[in-house]
């Protein structure tokens, strides 16, 4: 009897967008240390079940198989998953999700609520799909760091937030055959729009990480040093009420590409 034939999602025909092609295992689609930084967060932390929503090509899910974790995952383009025997479902952060209610102790959102058009509905979801005290963990591009302060001022956008000419979104087009949201940065969020819509769906920080620290941050200490002074200045009831201590630490401040934040369902 012969064995019945099998496929690997490792493999993506040259017809798949350009970039994307090609024999090989899940890479990251995200900048470098962010799955560190992630996977530290999970590693003292009780195993159970996780949604990894965007998925991506799977590789921050096969580390979390490693870890000993019950991973599904979701994507928007699941035909780009690449992690064999784990399950993927096609599903949008600007929608419901194909899960029941309470389905989730861990829910990992990485590099996505920067790229749809309904930020507040994928917080709405994120507090649906998990279980009373559930942990979250999101990133999206930090577009408050000192850096990226300095082009906004300097050049009326950010590293992560371009202008999109006819000739970049040509591009974009090409590379991800037609697939624009995987590479379009539609809705810049910062913390305090982080804190804000999680704060309304019942979550409660727990911890706000940087993936890495940038090499070039020493340049800015004047300006950093300027800027603390201020806030030290600031009277202590308005800095209460205006989040100053967190606006000027190190992972929101002096932040690298991503700024991270774990939250727990209330």
């Amino acid at each position: 009897m012969e064995a019945a034939e099998t496929t690997s999602r490792k493999i993506k025909p040259a017809s798949h967008p350009p970039m994307l092609a090609g024999e090989r295992g899940p890479q990251a689609m995200s900048r470098p240390g962010l799955h560190d930084t992630v996977m530290k967060i999970l590693e003292p932390l009780p195993r159970g079940r996780i949604l990894d929503c965007p998925a991506g090509e799977g590789a921050l899910a096969e580390r979390m198989v490693a870890a000993g974790f019950d991973v599904r995952c979701s994507d928007l383009y699941a035909e780009l998953f690449r992690l064999d025997g784990v399950e993927i479902k096609q599903g949008d952060l600007s929608g419901t999700l194909p899960y029941a209610s309470e389905s989730f102790e861990y829910i990992t959102s990485l590099d996505g609520l920067e790229h749809i058009d309904s930020p507040p509905q994928a917080f709405r979801e994120y507090r649906r799909l998990l279980k009373p005290r559930g942990h979250l963990i999101i990133s999206v591009p930090n577009i408050m760091n000192i850096e990226e302060r300095l082009k906004w001022l300097l050049f009326g956008y950010t590293s992560h937030f371009k202008p999109l000419s006819d000739q970049s979104k040509t591009k974009i087009r090409y590379d991800y055959a037609g697939k624009d949201e995987i590479a379009v940065h539609a809705n810049p969020i910062g913390y305090n729009e982080l804190r804000y819509y999680l704060e309304k769906n019942g979550f409660a920080i727990q911890g706000v990480y940087r993936d890495c620290k940038k090499a070039n941050q020493w340049l800015y200490w004047p300006l950093v040093a300027l800027i603390r002074l201020l806030a030290r200045l600031t009277p202590e009831a308005r800095r209460k009420d205006r989040w100053t201590a967190e606006l000027v630490s190190d992972p929101v401040l002096l932040g690298g590409n991503t700024i991270i934040i774990h939250s727990i369902k209330q």
